[in-house]
């Protein structure tokens, strides 16, 4: 699994010449994992910058799979997690590595995939009965094969249906991000299940048509967890709850609302403040 860590650099020097001029220390940086398609859509190229101008805080983003991400808060790598993966999310909490959850936003998942559409699964809004008609041909099939988000749904549909993924041989466990995946599945005429947001941010890059979308089990959310301070008593808890403030009120949300790619909404604000 390969995982893309970016230091948020923004204005840096101006921001600590203010801190000295105003007597105040630097604001200390905030380690932040997320998921792939907040990173790969230019999410985070919109949002960060806006948080970092308001609070002086550099972000360091961790970019993985919503598994990887929430390892990382387990293991108290990271202060905070922005992830999509609601059961593993709530354990979590439960288990004691996190303090509350918080929405921030939701999109969906779509399943894409050459434009012969060999399986036949274009229109049809059920992704059970697609992962269906994917299966009986054993069309090309790239998966995240990763423990993302993305990945653990994708496993859930197959369970629905009753099927072993791996007994098509033409089914593929990348183990990659999102980004790759998509440019996998068009090297191989491959359909892939993936989020809504990194598709369309990457869609004039690949020759990939949009054929199964719609369902009510399609549907996306993602949270944000601040890692329990009285388990990693050294994480960045005060950085971590200003960075789930701001993406959770009203500011943040007009600016998740806001971006925008082609002149579509790729996120949709979902907090409650």
């Amino acid at each position: 699994m390969q995982s893309v860590v970016r230091l948020w650099m923004v204005s840096l020097v101006i921001a600590a010449s203010f801190c000295v001029v105003a007597g105040e220390a630097p604001a200390r940086d905030l380690r932040l994992a997320t998921t792939t398609s907040t990173d790969n859509s230019g999410l985070l190229d919109a949002l960060l910058p806006k948080f970092h101008s308001r609070t002086g805080i550099v972000v360091r983003v961790i970019s993985v799979g919503s598994g990887k991400a929430i390892k990382l808060g387990e293991n108290g790598d990271v202060d905070v997690i922005l992830v999509h993966s609601r059961p593993d999310e709530d354990q979590f909490v439960e288990r004691g590595h996190g303090v509350d959850r918080h929405d921030v936003m939701y999109n969906d998942f779509v399943i894409v995939g050459p434009a012969d559409d060999p399986a036949g699964v274009r229109g049809i809004g059920d992704p059970i009965d697609a992962f269906g008609k994917i299966f009986l041909v054993q069309a090309a099939f790239v998966s995240r094969g990763d423990e993302s988000g993305t990945h653990k749904m994708e496993m859930r549909y197959w369970n629905e249906l009753g099927s072993t993924p791996a007994d098509n041989p033409n089914y593929r466990a990348a183990g990659r991000g999102m980004g790759a995946v998509l440019l996998m599945a068009v090297e191989l005429k491959a359909y892939t299940l993936t989020d809504r947001a990194t598709y369309n941010a990457m869609k004039d890059k690949l020759d990939l048509q949009l054929l199964v979308e719609g369902d009510a089990r399609l549907f996306n959310p993602y949270g944000v967890i601040a890692v329990n301070p009285q388990k990693y008593p050294d994480i960045n808890y005060e950085g971590a709850m200003q960075l789930i403030g701001w993406l959770t009120s009203s500011d943040g949300q007009q600016a998740i609302g806001d971006f925008k790619v082609d002149g579509k909404r790729l996120f949709f604000p979902n907090a409650k403040y």
